[in-house]
């Protein structure tokens, strides 16, 4: 989640765009790393669907659409208190080499 801040709207008085997308993209990072494995983003867009004011609450929800081998895309919904949609993005992920955490045991 994320609340939209004073200094976090643009002069239009509107949420600016790059602060919704890097909600979307840290919900992506946390989706696609989630089975323990480095990976990465591939590719990203978003569609800003309504606009987000100042003082509301936005949250991002993740979605794994297909992931095969080392490739993955991933739809991420981010809505506004009330539930409505206010972007969509898609994020194509791939995985490196590494574990996100690594084994106490193989710890340095």
């Amino acid at each position: 989640t994320m609340k939209v801040r004073p200094d976090m709207v643009n002069g239009h008085k509107l949420c600016h765009g790059g602060l919704i997308f890097t909600l979307a993209d840290s919900a992506f990072a946390f989706a696609c790393n989630s089975y323990n494995l480095r990976t990465v983003a591939a590719s990203a867009e978003v569609s800003f669907l309504k606009s987000a004011f100042e003082g509301e609450i936005l949250t991002a929800d993740a979605r794994e659409r297909w992931r095969e081998g080392r490739n993955g895309i991933y739809d991420i919904s981010v809505v506004n208190g009330d539930g409505v949609v206010i972007a969509e993005f898609r994020g194509k992920s791939r995985t490196i080499q590494g574990a996100v955490l690594e084994d106490e045991e193989n710890s340095p």
